[in-house]
């Protein structure tokens, strides 16, 4: 099923194509719109009035904050050093692994194809450019872009120029 009985869905959700998605034990909050073909995990949270574009990632550990946009292709990883196997050659299993958080606080928008390394922490109203791998926090209204991101302005510019 591709959404299990187990997501919280607050008020006024919109989930584009529901048969195209992929959503189990998370929350979706109020006004959320989520494109499709997008995977959202166990013990993520996502916000209010946030927007979730098509083919989107986003793994257990997650905090979305609200208003944040999220562009097509955006993903998220939540292991620094993800490994098949262990160092004595075993299939490395869920005792092996270290789920480390991501915070998007209110207002943040991320461009598509960005990659969100994870335990960082993208700031209020805060812009990641698209294609952008963001290792390290963001500051707020920051514009980061790049591999790795790096900040190249401030969104409180484009708010002086009437965006």
């Amino acid at each position: 099923m591709p959404i299990a009985d187990n997501v919280v869905f607050e008020d006024d959700v919109l989930v584009f194509h529901p048969d195209l998605v992929n959503l189990y034990g998370c929350t979706i909050g109020r006004g959320t719109r989520i494109g499709t073909f997008v995977e959202i995990q166990s013990d993520v949270h996502v916000g209010a009035k946030c927007k979730i574009q098509s083919h989107s990632f986003i793994c257990s550990g997650v905090i979305i904050e609200d208003e944040v946009f999220v562009g097509h292709g955006v993903m998220f990883t939540n292991d620094r050093y993800p490994a098949a196997t262990n160092a004595d050659g075993a299939l490395q299993g869920s005792e092996d692994w270290v789920c480390l958080p991501t915070r998007i606080c209110s207002g943040a928008s991320i461009g598509s194809n960005a990659t969100i390394l994870p335990d960082v922490v993208i700031g209020r109203r805060a812009m990641v450019a698209a294609g952008a791998v963001v290792t390290k926090d963001v500051p707020e209204y920051a514009i980061v872009a790049g591999n790795p991101a790096r900040v190249i302005g401030s969104t409180r510019d484009m708010s002086e120029s009437g965006r």
